[in-house]
């Protein structure tokens, strides 16, 4: 497995690396977002995963090892979460009590982001929008559907304190790089699809010449 999955993960790079350099862009942004509650996830399964994926040569966002003092939070991290390919989300019993956890998720399926959904000590059927302050409505009902989304999508459950934690690691790393392999994959026929259709224009209607 791990000789496919690096096989993988080295044309994904080279696909994005060149096209960042052909669009002259700076650096490249993350590939992987990874939205957890810190207080529950950030020293084991989110902080193993981060560090697991960067190892394979993928580049992982995690807040507290992608950003420095100084960062605007919102601005860095939905930036992050605009970028990234597919994001990770990590639940666990005390994330639905977090306003940020909530609107790092929603804007991932507002952004229609491959989101792969892990379960950690908790069932999909107990999330729900809990405590998050004075929310407006609308925000309310973003977060209820973001939820719901990620109810009905196929994830990862784990138990942490029984669960074997090699097996999952490798259980999510092979779910991301499927999900990054075929966002890949659907982003070079569009490309193809659009050129094809600019081509068949072209010839079609033929620009006037002065």
């Amino acid at each position: 497995m791990q000789r496919s999955s690096a096989a993988r993960i080295n044309a994904i790079s080279r696909h994005i690396t060149g096209e960042y350099r052909r669009k002259g862009q700076p650096s490249l942004p993350c590939n992987v977002f990874i939205n957890h509650r810190g207080v529950d996830t950030k020293r084991n399964v989110a902080g193993l995963l981060y560090h697991h994926l960067h190892r394979l040569g993928l580049r992982p966002f995690l807040d507290s090892k992608s950003m420095k003092p100084g960062d605007k939070l919102f601005d860095k991290i939905d930036k992050a979460i605009r970028e990234c390919k597919v994001g990770v989300a990590v639940f666990s019993p005390v994330y639905c009590d977090s306003y940020f956890c909530l609107h790092e998720l929603s804007l991932m399926m507002e952004s229609r982001k491959r989101v792969i959904p892990i379960f950690c000590d908790i069932k999909p059927s107990d999330l729900g929008v809990k405590n998050v302050g004075s929310c407006p409505v609308h925000e309310i009902d973003k977060f209820r559907r973001a939820l719901e989304d990620a109810r009905y999508t196929v994830g990862v459950t784990f138990d942490t304190s029984r669960g074997d934690w090699q097996e999952f690691l490798a259980s999510v790393t092979d779910a991301v790089i499927k999900n990054l392999v075929e966002v890949e994959s659907e982003s070079m026929i569009r490309k193809n699809n659009y050129l094809h259709t600019s081509m068949i224009k072209k010839a079609t209607f033929p620009e006037k010449t002065m």
